[in-house]
Order: C-alpha cells, then sequence, then structure tokens
C-alpha cells in the first residue's frame, strides 16, 4: 500500500528477538509505537487517516499523520478529508485503523507478512468489549500477533510517576485527554474502575473554540486558521485562569497589565513598494514621448482631412458635371439619364450637391455669417423633407413611406428647437432677475438681505414639511419624530387615487377567472390612472427646492456668516486606504483563557456535564468502600497527566476547586505527570519490559476459546 510521509523507516526490526513486546499507545490524537523497555517511542504521528487521489496519475494514495504541506498540491483532496478511527476516544473504524497500523509497523521497519511479537495497547476506561473484540480480531487475523494485552494509558502514566516518587500508591488520576476526560481512583497501586468518572470535554474542544472565536473575530483571514496552526496558537499562548471573572474584568478594564498578556501573531505580509517621485528627467522624457505623439496623431489627423477634402471635392465636381450635362439633355430623355447615375430626379442631385458642398466647406474649416447659416438651414431642411409638401397621389407607396418618415423627424427636429429656444428665453429670465435683484441690493443692501432670509426661512419650513408629510403622512409619535408608518400613510394623493382604482378592480372582479382587460370599459381605469400624472410629487423637479438651493448660493455669496442648514448631510464615498502590517496581525486577548475554561464548564458549549474538579468530587463519592480516611489519601495525591494539562495554572486552578468542595482543612496535593504526553507510553514500556508480563497476555488460542465473555472480564494487573 503506497504510504505517503516524512517520518523515517526504522531500520533494526530484526534485530530484535520475537520475545521483545511492541508497545502501542493508541490514542485518540497521537499514535506511538516503539519497543518495550526503550525510554522513548520510535514513531509518533498524528492519528489521522486521509485517502486523497494524484492529480496526475487518479492513483489513490494513503497519507496517515502529519504531512508535508508543499506535496499537498500534486494530490485532490476536496473529496477525502483526515478521517480517525475513534468515536470520542472508543475505536469503532477499524478500516481506518487498519491503516493506522499499517503504518506505525511499517515506519517501525516490519518487512514480513506477519508481526511476531507481543504487543501492548492501549485503551480507554472501561473500553467496550466490541470494541476489544475487534482489535484483537485485527491484531490477530491480520498481523498474526502471538500474543496481546489492554491497558489504560492514565494508569501507565499514573504508574510510571509513581516510580518516580512523584506521587504515591493511592491517589488520583486525573487525565484530561483529546476527546474525552478521566478521573481514576488508584489505591494501592491498582486502579478502581467503579469509582472512575468520564466527561466529554478535552483538548479538541478546545482547539475547536479557539478556532471559531478567531474565525468570528478575523473572517477576513480564516483559511490561515488552520486546525495544525490553531493547535500551535493554543499549546503556546493559553492558559488557565486562577479567577475567570476577575480575568475577564481585567480584560474589560484594558490596563497595562492586559497588553503584557495580549499576545499577537504575525501573518505573512509583504508591504506596497513606494512609489518614489519622478525626476525630472523622467518627466522632461515623458513630456518629450508624448509631444512625439501628439504630433503623430496631428499628422495623421491633417493626412485624413487632406484625404476627406480631396473626395469632397471630386464629388462636388462630379455633381456639377452632372447638372450640365442634365440641362443638355432633353425632357424625353431625362427619365432614361437619371436611371443610369442611380438618381430619381434633379432635385435629389441638388439636394445632394447641397450638402457636399456645405460638408466640403466644413472640412475646410470656412465659416458663414448667421443670417446665411439660418437660410442655409431653412434651406436644407425644406431640401431634407422635400417630399412633405408633395400629395399623396403623386407619390409611390415607397415615397409615401419616406414621406411618414420625413413628417416624424421634422416633427422632433422642431421640438428640439422649440426646447432650446426655451432654454434660451429662461436663461435671459435668468439673468435679468439676477441684475434687477443685484440693482435692489445696491439701493439698500441691509433690507435686501432681510427679504432674502425671510423667504429662505419660510421655502425651508415649506420643504422640511413636505418632506416630513412625504415620510410618515403627517403623523407622529409624539415627541415630533417621524413615527413607524405603512407605505400607504406615505402616498400622495394622486397615489393614493391610483391604488384604489386598482383595490376596486380587484374586488369587484372576486376570485374567480381573471378577464381584466376583455372588456372595452375594462381600460378606462388606466385613462383615470394615468389623468393624475402630472399631479405628481415625485416627477419632474421640485420648484420650491429649486428656488431654496438659489437662495443658499446667494446666501452664502453676499453674507460670509451664512451657515447651510441640511437635515440631511452628504454622505461621504468611503476611501479605501491600503493595507498595512497591521491588518494582518491576529490578536489574542481574552481567547487565551477564554477557551481552555471549558475544561471547568462544559455547560459553555452545550455539553451538560461536570467540570474537572467537580469531577473529583463525583469519583470520590462512587467510591464502594468511601470514607473520609480514604478520601484524604486520594485528594493527597492527585496527579494530572494528559495533553491538556500542560496549559499554565492548571495545576493551581484544579488544586483550588478540590479545596472548594473538599471540608476545611483536608490535605490537598496536586502534581503534574512528569512529561503528560510521553507518561502513558513509558509506563506501558517499563510495564511490557517486565518479567511477569507474559502472564498478563492471552494469545489468540485463549480468545478463541474463551470468547468475548471472558474478554469482557479481562484486567490488566498493573502491580507485578
Amino acid at each position: 500500500m503506497p504510504f505517503v510521509s516524512e517520518i523515517q523507516r526504522q531500520s533494526d526490526f530484526n534485530h530484535f528477538p520475537s520475545t521483545t513486546p511492541i508497545v502501542i499507545d493508541n490514542g485518540a490524537s497521537s499514535f506511538r509505537i516503539g519497543w518495550a523497555g526503550e525510554s522513548d517511542p520510535r514513531v509518533i504521528f498524528r492519528n489521522i487517516v486521509q485517502r486523497p487521489r494524484h492529480k496526475a496519475t487518479g492513483e489513490t494514495v494513503t497519507i496517515v499523520g502529519d504531512h508535508d504541506p508543499s506535496l499537498m498540491k500534486y494530490f485532490d483532496c476536496t473529496r477525502s478529508g483526515p478521517r480517525s478511527a475513534f468515536d470520542g476516544n472508543v475505536v469503532y473504524q477499524f478500516e481506518n485503523m487498519e491503516y493506522v497500523l499499517d503504518f506505525g509497523f511499517d515506519r517501525l521497519g516490519a518487512t514480513g507478512p506477519e508481526i511476531d511479537h507481543p504487543i501492548l495497547i492501549t485503551e480507554c476506561v472501561c473500553n467496550p468489549v466490541q470494541s476489544r473484540s475487534k482489535m484483537a480480531e485485527l491484531l490477530f487475523e491480520t498481523y498474526g500477533v502471538p500474543s496481546i494485552a489492554y491497558g489504560v494509558d492514565a494508569a501507565f502514566s499514573y504508574m510510571y510517576n509513581q516510580q518516580l516518587g512523584i506521587c504515591d500508591k493511592d491517589g488520583l488520576a486525573i487525565c484530561p485527554g483529546f476527546t474525552a476526560t478521566h478521573v481514576i481512583p488508584f489505591i494501592d497501586g491498582e486502579p478502581l474502575y467503579k469509582g472512575c468518572c468520564r466527561t466529554n470535554i478535552g483538548g479538541y474542544h478546545v482547539t475547536d473554540s479557539l478556532k471559531q472565536l478567531l474565525s468570528l473575530k478575523y473572517p477576513h483571514h480564516m483559511t490561515q486558521f488552520t486546525w495544525e496552526k490553531v493547535e500551535d496558537l493554543k499549546m503556546e499562548h493559553c492558559y488557565i485562569a486562577s479567577d475567570y471573572a476577575s480575568e475577564a474584568q481585567l480584560f474589560q478594564k484594558g490596563t497595562k497589565e492586559v497588553e503584557e498578556k495580549t499576545r499577537c501573531w504575525q501573518l505573512p505580509w509583504i508591504p506596497p513598494p513606494t512609489e518614489e517621485p519622478p525626476s525630472e528627467e523622467e518627466i522632461a522624457r515623458k513630456a518629450a514621448i508624448k509631444e512625439k505623439q501628439g504630433q503623430r496623431l496631428r499628422e495623421m489627423a491633417e493626412a485624413k482631412r487632406s484625404s476627406r477634402i480631396n473626395e469632397l471635392e471630386n464629388e462636388v465636381r462630379g455633381l456639377e458635371f452632372l447638372l450640365h450635362q442634365l440641362v443638355q439633355v432633353s425632357e424625353v430623355d431625362i427619365p432614361s439619364f437619371l436611371s443610369e447615375t442611380g438618381y430619381v430626379s434633379k432635385q435629389e442631385i441638388e439636394s445632394a450637391l447641397t450638402k457636399t458642398t456645405q460638408s466640403l466647406r466644413k472640412a475646410k474649416g470656412e465659416r458663414k455669417d448667421d443670417q446665411a447659416e439660418t437660410e442655409d438651414h431653412t434651406d436644407a431642411t425644406n431640401e431634407k423633407f422635400h417630399l412633405i409638401n408633395v400629395p399623396d397621389d403623386m407619390l409611390s407607396p415607397e415615397q409615401i413611406k419616406e414621406k411618414r418618415r420625413q413628417l416624424f423627424l421634422k416633427t422632433t427636429s422642431e421640438g428640439r428647437q422649440r426646447a432650446k429656444q426655451k432654454r434660451y428665453e429662461e436663461e435671459l429670465e435668468r439673468e435679468k432677475r439676477s441684475q434687477l435683484d443685484e440693482e435692489r441690493r445696491m439701493e439698500n443692501p441691509e433690507l435686501y438681505l432681510e427679504e432674502l432670509y425671510v423667504k429662505y426661512k419660510e421655502l425651508s419650513e415649506k420643504v422640511e414639511q413636505r418632506k416630513r408629510i412625504k415620510t410618515n403622512g403627517g403623523h407622529t409619535n409624539g415627541n415630533n419624530l417621524s413615527g413607524g408608518v405603512g407605505r400607504g400613510e406615505r402616498l400622495n394623493a394622486a397615489q393614493r387615487e391610483r391604488m384604489r382604482l386598482l383595490t376596486t378592480a380587484a374586488f369587484d372582479r372576486g376570485k374567480g377567472e381573471d378577464t381584466f382587460g376583455a372588456r372595452d370599459e375594462d381600460w378606462q381605469l388606466y385613462k383615470l390612472m394615468s389623468k393624475d400624472n402630472n399631479d405628481d410629487d415625485d416627477e419632474g423637479p421640485d420648484e420650491d427646492e429649486a428656488e431654496l438651493v438659489r437662495l443658499s448660493s446667494r446666501l452664502q455669496d453676499i453674507d460670509p456668516t451664512f451657515v447651510l442648514k441640511s437635515d440631511v448631510q452628504p454622505t461621504e464615498v468611503p476611501k479605501f486606504r491600503p493595507l498595512t502590517k497591521e491588518d494582518f496581525q491576529i490578536v489574542m486577548g481574552v481567547e487565551r483563557f477564554r477557551c481552555p475554561e471549558i475544561l471547568f464548564h462544559p455547560n459553555w458549549i452545550g455539553v451538560d456535564q461536570t467540570g474537572l474538579d467537580e469531577m473529583t468530587g463525583v469519583s470520590l463519592r462512587r467510591l464502594p468502600s468511601y470514607s473520609d480516611d480514604i478520601a484524604e489519601r486520594l485528594t493527597n495525591s492527585v496527579l494530572i497527566t494528559g495533553g491538556s494539562c500542560l496549559f499554565p495554572g492548571m495545576r493551581e486552578r484544579l488544586e483550588a476547586g478540590i479545596r472548594m468542595i473538599r471540608p476545611c482543612g483536608s490535605p490537598i496535593r496536586v502534581v503534574r505527570a512528569l512529561d503528560p504526553v510521553l507518561d502513558a507510553w513509558r509506563g506501558a514500556s517499563v510495564y511490557a519490559a517486565a518479567s511477569q508480563f507474559t502472564t498478563q497476555t492471552f494469545s489468540r488460542m485463549d480468545y478463541y476459546e474463551k470468547g468475548e465473555d471472558w474478554l469482557r472480564r479481562y484486567q490488566l494487573r498493573y502491580s507485578l
């Protein structure tokens, strides 16, 4: 099976005798495998499996554990995410477990089809018998191991630290793991599973909570918050607060101490290049290039103009020659002569000559006086629309169609001319009024300014009143503020009348078949609706507002102290600033202690279970022979192990929590394992290296003869 990994393969597998056990710490987070009697495991990797396809060959490869991100560009991982063999802390996906074991044995150096070494593998507390049976079947049938032994990882860690003198024979082992947390009481060095307690909260939930908080805080950098990176941030920066409420209040105040506790993660950022002002030589060079380009364009334009003038002059000479020839042709031969030229009549030739002459004059830049230009425009208009005054009975069908088109064009042209004339007259009227206002101001400036202010105030109140009525229909909430009203109260009279007509028509028809428009009287409704279109306040510019703008401008010109009163300030277009180094910084403040706090308050993430400190009291009350003397001996030696106990402040916080649930004066001592991550494997390694280890294993024959019922009662003795 092809594997993709950076872990080096061991080469001394065959140097160990077959009696040397292989020790496996099968954790939900990490998989550790090595030889019994050694101080450290040989191979460590994450306990996950991913099976992507190669983009080039399409071959499915197996990626177990950590991988090099640079290699992932060759694989398609969109349809195959990382998968775990665990559900909580119980193995249930044995297909993935087989991939993990294959990879572990391969990296350990195994070459044969079978593993002829005894296996000591860890499991969770009170592991279901189905999981035990499937694991035994996998190891016996697939790998052919001679014997197997099961042990609890937290028990091995407690036993190892007991041998080092860190904890006593009687005590409690608190193991906050990856997906669950266990509390196991120990009496005379043996775990008492009837008094153990479990909570489904672990390091996975802390990492997931931190990932969610950072994603919500920095949504533009969500791609940076990979699981591996957030896991590193958690282990590097998170801590347990001795008093969560006091710590949160401290961060809320924002003192100097908070700045010292805040951590910053700088994301990759490349500063944008700074544009230096161009030098004088560069400016002169660009100006020369621009001038050269302009000269080239002018030369091209001049050449094009000369070519156009030559074409028009040739066309004018051709039309003049054609008219000269037409004069010499008799009346009878004129139709045949015109048919050869492509023109219909002499008037059409003269019209074409006039247009070409005008185009030639325009191309040469010649101008005529206004009277001549007006006469030419009138003549051109008459020549352009020469069919308008001709009766229809004298025209062919094509000419009648052309006559209608000319009539439409002439009407449109005359309308534009009238609008232009009207604007010209309005401009003259405004200039005349401005002159009169200026004369009045010169006669009595104070009176003129006072009249302007009065008129400005009246128009302002009128416009504001209209806007208020338009917004809420004149209704207020008692404080001269606009109330929340429906759309019908914001409509003017014409709009309300149209809505009434539509509503009446809808009610008159009922809920039957929609036959609106089938009768002629139905179309009278549209006439009534469009009758008051000119009264709509929303259509066309408001004269009062235009006059108010004019008065405001006038007051600003003549009175420097005038302040424009405007309820609605113009919205400024947001200016986009360039991204800076601070925009790529991830600041961790309250997140540092808020995420690990869920170990003590699982209900924060919806898990209705007890926290770490309360689990101690629950475990003590479950003891079959509970007494104050036993409880004092157990709380006097509390060992915390597992990856999640590496948070700074965990020991002090746990000791304070246990002290609150125990009687005053009770001896409480909380210690941390020498190495909370590797002590479970090291304890199992020491245990498997003992000579009595073979008495605690069971073979394939024992498994098949005794069955699952015996496997349910199987329990490892830790005191050899």
